[in-house]
């Protein structure tokens, strides 16, 4: 049976492509969504950049015929037949006003909901489509069938780890160390996936080991067991800094919990491998302008000023390792201020990254759990010639209010790319700040 997928605003805010995903089905677009979209069409932000296209989209489509009957999507595949999109208002009659009671239709999201409800009413298949929990909610309570748009979405709790145990013969861990590589025929390993083998008859005797093939493992090289005058403290710390500092994985993706590390250890390497190493001309970092609880407003100052205040946990870190390395009397953040006049560090907001063309640097984007698989791949698209990129994120702790644990970029990222040779990922378990900020992330 033919669907009818009514499409809520910031399904389309989301994912710019939803009008064409769904096939031979039928996609209403309600008109309060595209007075929705009017109103942020002419905002900067990605939100505002994915109203303009949406509606570009469906003005284009409009030359195809009237959209209030349907006019045919450029979506056939495998057979299917194309599916066609219809912009449509509530009101069309059928149904009494009781059926409605307790809704305000003055209120936008309301109207959206009763065009939806008119269509069931009328005996088609409709399938109520929001990234808003609430609505999806009232949705249901109308006796519409309603679900949250999953293209893109990952399931959190299936997440590739970047790496597995595998218990062996105590005799196999020996001969790994003496000859360094160790065949696993039967593993079918990702790229750059970590194997700790752990003896089966003494768990305390094990090896940590990075895949060379899906059948095969090396001992991890002992040049990568620091940075920054910095040594993991945990496995997964150390299965981290050997992807951080090997210039063949292009992009590395870290996950995990406060304080497990991931921002730090991200950074540290980045200066090992700019100001040691000299695989890079400088450090690029970068984070998300998104506000944790009420955003605070307008901010004096110039634009450094200004980014001064949303860089401050980078500034945090690069205290820290400054302290960790400091040498003679200069203070640690007199250091860092020297690194940044002399182009070696630079941070910046990721508003100013679209359209830049990014060589030879050490690109390390922070918080990536706010970010939507669109702009994770506009960042990703930037790198340019000999580059390298590390996203880190924490999917439990996410500010944007259309992202949750299954729908952010970063963890699109880590998925997506998993099978690639160019990237490697890791998800940090443990907490490494402080036993309080351990208990807070276990805990609260």
């Amino acid at each position: 049976m033919i669907k009818t997928f009514v499409l809520d605003t910031y399904v389309l805010l989301h994912d710019p492509t939803s009008l064409v995903s769904l096939e031979d089905n039928h996609v209403v677009v309600p008109m309060p969504v595209i007075e929705e979209l009017d109103k942020f069409k002419s905002r900067h932000d990605e939100l505002g950049r994915n109203s303009r296209e949406v509606i570009r989209r469906i003005d284009a489509l409009r030359l195809r015929g009237s959209l209030r009957e349907g006019v045919s999507l450029d979506n056939a595949a495998r057979g299917k037949e194309a599916g066609t999109l219809r912009i449509l208002t509530a009101g069309r009659g059928g149904i009494a006003e009781a059926d409605l009671a307790g809704l305000d239709l003055s209120l936008p999201d309301n109207r959206i909901l009763r065009l939806a409800y008119e269509l069931h009413r009328q005996g088609e298949h409709v399938i109520f489509v929001s990234k808003d929990i609430n609505i999806r909610v009232k949705g249901d309570a109308l006796g519409l069938q309603v679900m949250d748009y999953e293209k893109d979405q990952v399931n959190y709790d299936e997440l590739y780890s970047g790496y597995r145990e595998m218990k062996v013969a105590g005799t196999v861990i020996d001969e790994f160390y003496r000859a360094s590589t160790l065949p696993l025929p039967e593993a079918k390993l990702y790229p750059n996936e970590f194997v700790l083998l752990v003896d089966e008859d003494n768990p305390k005797h094990t090896a940590l080991a990075r895949a060379e093939s899906e059948a095969m493992v090396k001992h991890l090289c002992g040049r990568f067991d620091k940075a920054w005058n910095i040594a993991p403290r945990s496995k997964e710390q150390r299965m981290a800094m050997d992807l951080l500092l090997d210039p063949a994985v292009e992009l590395v993706t870290l996950v995990g919990k406060a304080g497990t590390g991931k921002t730090l250890i991200a950074i540290a390497a980045g200066l090992e491998a700019v100001l040691h190493m000299k695989r890079y001309e400088k450090i690029l970092v970068s984070r998300p302008i998104v506000p944790l609880g009420k955003d605070l407003g307008y901010l004096p100052g110039d634009k450094d000023e200004k980014l001064g205040h949303w860089m401050q946990p980078i500034f945090d870190n690069l205290d820290y390792l400054m302290h960790a390395k400091k040498k003679g009397s200069q203070s640690a953040r007199q250091e860092v201020d020297d690194l940044m006049k002399e182009d070696k560090l630079e941070l910046e907001a990721l508003t100013y990254i679209r359209g830049r063309s990014i060589p030879r640097q050490y690109l390390i984007v922070d918080e990536a759990q706010n970010l939507t698989p669109h702009e994770i791949k506009t960042i990703i698209s930037r790198a340019g010639e000999a580059t390298k990129v590390v996203l880190t994120g924490d999917p439990h702790q996410i500010d944007n209010p259309y992202l949750d644990s299954d729908s952010n970029g970063l963890i699109y990222a880590v998925e997506r790319l998993k099978r690639l040779p160019l990237h490697g990922h890791v998800t940090l378990r443990k907490s490494e700040r402080s036993p309080l900020a351990a208990a807070a992330a276990e805990y609260l």
